[in-house]
This record gives C-alpha cells, sequence and structure tokens, in this order.
C-alpha cells in the first residue's frame, strides 16, 4: 500500500545540527500558481531547483515551489550512510551483461562524474559539508562469492567497461593487511568520496530560497489534478491551498507511488538501518569507506568520519528473511527489531586494532530508500503526463546518480529538450514499457541472498 511519510521518524545522526530552514515555510499559505512545483527537499528536488535558478542567473527565473512532507531533507538524503561513491564493477558488471558494455560504460561515466560534480559545487559555494575524497574497499568475506566477483571484474575490460581499469583487486595474500578487515578473502579499491548530506543539501536549498524559490516543509503535495486545466495546468493540492504549475517534478523516491498512484508497484519503500559508532580509546583511524561483503544480498557499510566516529549501514543478513520488516514499509519511525544489536561490538568483531577500542552505538535510525523493481532509476517526462516529470527510484544509490539526474531534469524542464539530450543515461529514463514489465528484481533477490542488487 502507497504510504505518505510518517511524522515521528528515528533522529538520524546527520540531523543533530539543524539548519535554519529545517523547518522553514515561506508563508503561511502555498502561492495559488507557480511555474515548477518540486515534490521532495532531499538531494534530487534541491538539486532541480539549484539547475533551474542557475539556468537563469541575471535574468527573471521560474517561479519554483519546493514542497516537503516533514523537514528539509528528512527522507532518504538525510538518512543514508553518507557515502559518494559510483560503482565501477559491480552492479555495472549486471548491466553489461543485461543491456550491454555500452549502456554499462555510460552508467559508471555518470556515476564517476558525481565525484567532480559535488566537489566543483563544495568548492564554488563554500560549503561545510565534510566533503572527503579518498578510496572505497569493498572487501569480500566469502571466498565463493570473491571468486565470482573477480571472474566477473576480470572480463569487464575486455567487454569495453573501462570504468573497471580504474579498480584495484587484492588477493587474499595481501586482502586482510590491505583493508585492515578480519578474515578478508580480496578485496577491491578505487576512487569514493563521503560527505555530510543533510549539511550539502540544506546549503543549497539555503541558496535556492536566496534566489527567490518559495519553500514549503510541514506541507505534503496530497494530490494532483488527473488532467490540466484549460490553460495547461496542473493543480497540486497540500493542506495549505493549492497551487496551479505548468511543470511538476515528483522528486519523493520511496512516497512516489502514494501521489502518482501508475508508479505503485514499480517504485517500493525498503527500510534500512543506519547507526553511528563512536571509539571510547585512541585506535588507529580508518580513512576509507568499506563494503564489508557476504554474499550479494549480505553486505554492511561504513564511511569513518574526521572526528574518528563511523557511520555503519546494514545488518541485512539478520532481517531479509521476513519481508514485512522492510519491503513496502514506509515506516522510519521504528526500528527494525531484528538489527537492534547487530552493531554492537561491530568494530571489534571486524577490524584489527580496534579490539580495545571500546566503541559504541550512539546513534541508531532507520531510513526508507526507494528501490525500483527493475534496479533501474525512473527519470525523465512521466508518461501520459506533460508537464510532470519524475527523478525517483534509486534502489539505495541515489547519491552518485541524483545530482547531476536533477541537472538534466531542469534542462528538460527550462528548455524543453528530449531525455536524450539531458546527460543522464539512457537506462534511467522511465517509459511505458517499464512501467508494465512485471519483473521484481526486489523479491527475487530475496529468495535468492547471493543476486546483488542493492548498492550502497
Amino acid at each position: 500500500m502507497a504510504s505518505f511519510p510518517v511524522q515521528r521518524a528515528l533522529k538520524s545522526w546527520w540531523r543533530t545540527q539543524l539548519h535554519r530552514l529545517d523547518d522553514y515555510r515561506s508563508s503561511e499559505q502555498v502561492p495559488e500558481e507557480s511555474d515548477v512545483v518540486i515534490i521532495g527537499a532531499g538531494i534530487s528536488g534541491v538539486s532541480v531547483a539549484y539547475h533551474l535558478l542557475n539556468q537563469n542567473k541575471g535574468h527573471n527565473g521560474p517561479q519554483i515551489t519546493i514542497l516537503e512532507a516533514r523537514e528539509a531533507c528528512s527522507g532518504a538524503t538525510g538518512r543514508n550512510g553518507g557515502h559518494l561513491k559510483p560503482d565501477p564493477y559491480n552492479f555495472i558488471g549486471e548491466i553489461a551483461a543485461e543491456y550491454g558494455p555500452e549502456a554499462a560504460e555510460e552508467v559508471a561515466k555518470f556515476e564517476r562524474a558525481h565525484i567532480d560534480a559535488i566537489r566543483e559545487l563544495v568548492q564554488t559555494e563554500n560549503i561545510d559539508c565534510d566533503f572527503v575524497l579518498t578510496k572505497a574497499v569493498d572487501v569480500q568475506l566469502n571466498p565463493r562469492e570473491c571468486r565470482n566477483i573477480k571472474a566477473s571484474f576480470d572480463q569487464l575490460p575486455g567487454l569495453g567497461v573501462e570504468s573497471a581499469r580504474r579498480v584495484d583487486f587484492y588477493g587474499q595474500t595481501d586482502a586482510e593487511e590491505r583493508s585492515r578487515v578480519k578474515g578478508a578473502h580480496g578485496c577491491l579499491s578505487y576512487e569514493a568520496g563521503h560527505i555530510w548530506p543533510y549539511k550539502l543539501v540544506l546549503h543549497i536549498l539555503d541558496r535556492c530560497v536566496e534566489r527567490g524559490a518559495k519553500l514549503y516543509t510541514h506541507t505534503p503535495a496530497q494530490s494532483i489534478s488527473s488532467e490540466r486545466d484549460a490553460s495547461g495546468k496542473w493543480t497540486v493540492n497540500t493542506p495549505r491551498g493549492s497551487i496551479k504549475t505548468q511543470h511538476v517534478v515528483f522528486a519523493s523516491n520511496a512516497y512516489t507511488p502514494a501521489i502518482l498512484p501508475m508508479y505503485s508497484g514499480k517504485i517500493v519503500p525498503v527500510r534500512g538501518v543506519c547507526c553511528r559508532i563512536v571509539p571510547t580509546r585512541p585506535v588507529e583511524k580508518l580513512t576509507e569507506t568499506y563494503t564489508l561483503r557476504w554474499s550479494g544480498r549480505e553486505f554492511d557499510y561504513l564511511i569513518p568520519r574526521e572526528d574518528g566516529s563511523i557511520v555503519v549501514g546494514g545488518a541485512w543478513s539478520k532481517y531479509y528473511q521476513d519481508a514485512s520488516n522492510w519491503y513496502n514499509v514506509a515506516n522510519d519511525g521504528e526500528m527494525i527489531e531484528p538489527a537492534k544489536e547487530y552493531f554492537r561490538n561491530y568494530m571489534q568483531r571486524h577490524f584489527h586494532g580496534w579490539e580495545q577500542s571500546g566503541a559504541y552505538i550512539d546513534h541508531i535510525w532507520t531510513g526508507i530508500m526507494g528501490y525500483s523493481t527493475d534496479s533501474l532509476p525512473h527519470i525523465g517526462q512521466i508518461p501520459g503526463k506533460p508537464g510532470q516529470l519524475i527523478i525517483a527510484g534509486f534502489t539505495g544509490h541515489g547519491m552518485p546518480q541524483a545530482w547531476l539526474s536533477g541537472k538534466g531534469v531542469a534542462a528538460m524542464v527550462a528548455e524543453g529538450i528530449p531525455f536524450a539530450q539531458s546527460g543522464i543515461p539512457k537506462l534511467f529514463e522511465t517509459t511505458q514499457i517499464r512501467l508494465e514489465n512485471n519483473r521484481n528484481d526486489i523479491l527475487e533477490s530475496m529468495e535468492d541472498p547471493n543476486q546483488p542488487r542493492s548498492r550502497l
């Protein structure tokens, strides 16, 4: 059943230093008209607004209204692991097998471009968001999984997937020393980054409001008119009034089906869990991000912070067998009970040098991701709805896909260009054919945990 965000979510550590716009409304009632209405104030929606306004610097820009059901950046962007991690080989290998190496390389280049784009954004806008450029270390803890990953990885350059050449592989002889992870059978390393996502988004949101965008938190889009009026405008209904607009952008990720029923069963809310671990005794800091992988679906992800703490997410192995814990669940106000104790002594168990760290969990929370049933984002013009666009369904991998997707959506809105000229990978385009496809990678991967679908 499609759901709106619950109003009392568990507190994410990223939301412990709140910005002035966190609970902001530009006026008591929404404007009666707006050129563009963006639903969602996470990284996707804010990217669309920012790029729309940047395209009109020095001119009268479009009137933009941003609606958010809860506080600003309180959804997946404000509750994730903080990774800015492109995938140059793993899911890219699956794309190459299903859609061909050219499509895979297009996605890989697009994801890699996010590191440079976010780094340039942070520098240009002078954003204090703890941006760090580093290496990712993907550690294989299952010998069979390691062999499969290595075999797939070795084939990619020969197929023309050049992104795999940026990845270094370490076999069992070197993997444990290279990664500092106990029992490593192999590991792969490549360039990645991490950030404080809430601070990034709120800084950019502040810029948008300064440039004239209207922001309304605690103002959900409750429904959209089924047809355009005589002037070609849609009506967006909210508790603070209705807005007539030429363009509606659904940047609502997991919650999209609640207001756009045609995406029910195509974008599914999936609940995950994340925490922050803090050492109490001196310990050699980790400087790289991690994935610890036991199988295609059983993995955890970690980012080390400059303050010595570690943000860790995952625990999938403790709860995936019961789909009621996570599948089509939009409640991030409750903990996933089977995962509650999973992270206790996590660093001591898995990392050399952390045995006497006294590391403990100081925050733990859940978050709702928007999973696409065909594992690809839905972006672009919504079939049969002129002037309505979607940017959603990132399947737990939005940070290296959403920002430049927002740039492409902004160009489609402002310039009327077709998707093919947007700079977004072709596979990401939402189409009627995709909406009519009955595949469900999410449930299929539950039946076979060795099937790698989620790419956090």
